[in-house]
């Protein structure tokens, strides 16, 4: 199994910058892509930027140019730095990692335990 563990995020004023970090650990696994999504309190889970292995990026059009996902490989870490922040980014951001385990011998895709992001006005 592997798991995802989140840390950053918390409250901000808007114009302001968070980085949010996620590492995963486990057993013999290989990481495919990594990346963040966020759900706001009625809304539906949405993507906000992911990065595949092979060099591709994904990003939400609302956070484009704002924020921007990175990726230590070796430590099998993805990263969110998120600047100029808007109340409307308010959500809980959760980590996501697809890949294969070698144990299970199968395809995975694990979620973090969610951040909040608050931004306020």
């Amino acid at each position: 199994q592997v798991q995802l563990v989140e840390s950053g995020g918390g409250l901000v004023q808007a114009g302001g910058s968070l980085r949010l970090s996620c590492a995963a650990s486990g057993r013999r696994f290989s990481i495919n892509a990594m990346g963040w999504y966020r759900q706001a309190p009625g809304n539906e889970r949405e993507l906000v930027a992911r990065s595949t292995n092979g060099g591709s990026t994904v990003y939400a059009d609302s956070v484009k140019g704002r924020f921007t996902i990175s990726r230590d490989n070796a430590k099998n870490t993805v990263y969110l730095q998120m600047n100029s922040l808007k109340p409307e980014d308010t959500a809980v951001y959760y980590c996501n990692a697809e890949g294969t385990s070698y144990l299970a011998f199968r395809s995975f895709v694990s979620w973090g335990q969610g951040s909040q992001v608050t931004v306020s006005a």
